[in-house]
């Protein structure tokens, strides 16, 4: 019997295979970014190139390409794609922002020149539009008198309408009712303008006032308000209704009780992106409400301004003066829109349906 001689050397640990690959560091992406910039600029200024849109193109293009390139060759082509996609979608922010940006800075730099207390309290009255001078307080009580009243008029036949095609349209007339208002949805706000013309003014023989232009706002709110509340009100779990109408109560009341609370949020944001719509608007106003230098409390008789026809008007004089007042019109018109968001945000916190922990 022959002896089998045993190999008593230490055998060395199989290592695991790796599971990780190598990546890049987190400030990888804005390393590539600066230089992008870096390379943009340099490059338009060698070319020659005067606009600054030119060299922002060209080093977002530069930073796409080049985190495409080196994720390629650090991470693999697996993960070169993702960051391809982020870039791009971060280009495109960035590109979204810049102008809001930029016009937020020259509406603010060039608006607050005259914007004052006094500018806020009075009216141009007395004042000639070349003069130094006047305020806004004309054109602010008439824009919130006619937004007021036109969102008194769209918002509950708007919502009426949204509930119908959600929670009862069925048939010819719900289809009818939703081609309609996708038609409105698009009308340009001078056609709004001229159909309460044809028919206010003209056809009934009322003359220029507030609530004509209120009329013609409610026409361009209305498929808004519409729109934005049918979405919200499909977005309620039918599992909610079922469960009221499962416990005997009825459908009317299961609407009202179940459905828009749930929903309120989402339906007041609606409703505030519908005025937002509607406050810029100069078509209508300029043909119903022709304009005065003079404060007119009553939006039913007699004409009025807004401030989107101030701004308007303003501008259209060519003055230093008029143009300053013109500023800071348009940025008290931002402020007005973006306060009317906030108190909508804040409405949608507070009437949100609470759960329980």
């Amino acid at each position: 019997m022959s002896n089998v001689v045993q190999d008593k050397r230490p055998v060395a640990p199989l290592r695991p295979a790796a599971l990780s690959h190598a990546r890049l560091p987190r400030w990888a992406p804005a390393a590539i970014a600066a230089a992008s910039i870096a390379a943009g600029c340099a490059l338009g200024l060698v070319a020659g190139w005067q606009s600054r849109v030119q060299w922002g193109l060209l080093a977002a293009l530069f930073f796409v390409v080049s985190s495409y390139l080196i994720t390629t060759k650090v991470e693999g082509s697996r993960q070169a794609k993702d960051r391809f996609a982020t870039s791009v979608v971060w280009v495109c922010f960035v590109l979204a922002v810049i102008p809001l940006l930029s016009l937020a800075w020259v509406t603010i730099s060039k608006g607050v020149k005259v914007l004052d207390g006094y500018f806020l309290s009075h009216s141009m009255g007395g004042v000639l539009d070349a003069d130094v001078g006047g305020g806004i307080y004309h054109a602010l009580l008439g824009t919130i008198e006619q937004v007021l009243i036109a969102t008194v008029i769209a918002a509950p036949i708007g919502m009426l309408t949204a509930i119908y095609l959600v929670e009862y349209g069925r048939g010819k007339l719900a289809k009818a009712v939703t081609f309609f208002v996708d038609v409105m949805t698009g009308i340009p706000s001078i056609v709004a303008g001229l159909f309460i013309l044809a028919t206010w003014n003209l056809m009934l023989g009322f003359g220029p006032s507030g609530f004509a232009g209120s009329m013609a706002l409610a026409i361009l709110m209305m498929p808004v308000v519409v729109r934005s509340t049918e979405e919200m009100l499909k977005l309620v779990p039918n599992e909610l209704r079922e469960a009221s109408l499962a416990l005997g109560i009825p459908k009317w009341r299961t609407i009202l009780k179940v459905v828009l609370p749930t929903a309120i949020g989402g339906i007041t944001t609606g409703v505030m992106l519908a005025v937002a719509r509607i406050t810029g608007e100069t078509a209508p106003v300029l043909l119903l409400v022709f304009g005065t230098k003079l404060i007119n409390n009553n939006p039913f008789e007699g004409a009025q301004s807004s401030l989107p026809l101030y701004v308007y008007e303003q501008y259209a004089v060519g003055t230093d003066a008029a143009v300053d007042r013109a500023w800071a019109a348009a940025l008290v018109l931002i402020a007005f829109v973006m306060i009317l968001n906030m108190v909508a945000r804040g409405i949608a916190r507070w009437k949100a349906p609470k759960t329980g922990r």
